[in-house]
């Protein structure tokens, strides 16, 4: 009997993630052979090891690790450099390639929802995940506005993808269509922090997270009673890793059932 491919998580923390419930549900659906481990590191040379060293066949990238592994990597797509950050690693004939599922993710999930071309949208953070999202809106036509704690992080942010900045003080003064919450703050176990004071929701009538657990962070519990329309981070969660499982695969995953067994867990902490 052949042995199970070998795919992980790294980051740090990962205790949270439901990505190995998630990847494990499609793979299985999917009768891959294949098991999806959690591994909390320490630095993007430690991810990278482990990846060559363990034989894995594809890698998931989160917080902290997405910008500081690119320059340890053989090659990277097209994507993933200009974006600069890496969520997604495939391994190939001993070649690590980086990606990031993180902007398509965002974009289908985001289109279900609203129009983005034409629309304006403030966008929370300066990481990683907010270089997917800004570099996704742009391309889908759409408006986006940085906002970070660290003013010249959003400056270099904004002025890589040649967009509008402004410092997390002005934020009262902000009016978009949308606003985009890219940062850690709300996520479990710490949900109740919120990157946002409540009383400057109501100038957004859509507030969307990337967090996906838990469902119903702090941030949109606040927007629904400033009278915001709300959408929690598991579609964009569920797109990101159907497009990564695509990439290791080269085959379409089960989208539906990956929703289902995130929703059924979620369920069950909320």
């Amino acid at each position: 009997m052949d042995k199970p491919s070998a795919f992980a998580l790294f980051g740090n923390p990962v205790s949270q993630s439901l990505s190995p419930l998630m990847h494990e549900a499609a793979f299985a659906r999917m009768g891959i052979a294949a098991v999806y481990s959690a591994y909390r590191a320490e630095d993007a040379a430690e991810v990278v090891r482990r990846i060559r060293e363990g034989g894995i066949r594809g890698a998931s990238i989160t917080i902290p690790f997405k910008e500081t592994v690119m320059a340890l990597l053989d090659e990277l797509d097209a994507g993933a450099s200009a974006i600069g950050a890496v969520n997604t690693i495939v391994s190939h004939s001993g070649r690590l390639t980086g990606y990031n599922t993180d902007a398509p993710g965002l974009i289908r999930d985001l289109e279900e929802w609203i129009a983005i071309r034409g629309k304006t949208f403030v966008v929370l953070g300066a990481g990683g995940a907010a270089r997917a999202a800004v570099f996704a809106l742009k391309e889908a036509g759409g408006t986006p506005i940085v906002v970070n704690r660290t003013a010249e992080r959003s400056r270099m942010l904004a002025e890589r993808f040649g967009c509008r900045w402004e410092p997390a003080e002005e934020i009262g003064k902000l009016t978009a269509d949308c606003l985009i919450n890219t940062t850690p703050l709300g996520m479990f176990p710490e949900t109740q922090r919120s990157p946002l004071e409540g009383k400057f929701l109501a100038h957004f009538p859509r507030v969307m997270e990337m967090i996906y657990n838990p469902m119903r962070t702090r941030l949109l519990r606040e927007a629904e009673q400033a009278g915001c329309s709300v959408r929690s981070g598991v579609g964009m969660f569920v797109h990101q890793g159907a497009e990564q499982i695509r990439l290791w695969t080269g085959m379409e995953p089960p989208r539906e059932e990956m929703r289902r067994v995130v929703l059924e867990r979620l369920g069950e902490h909320d």
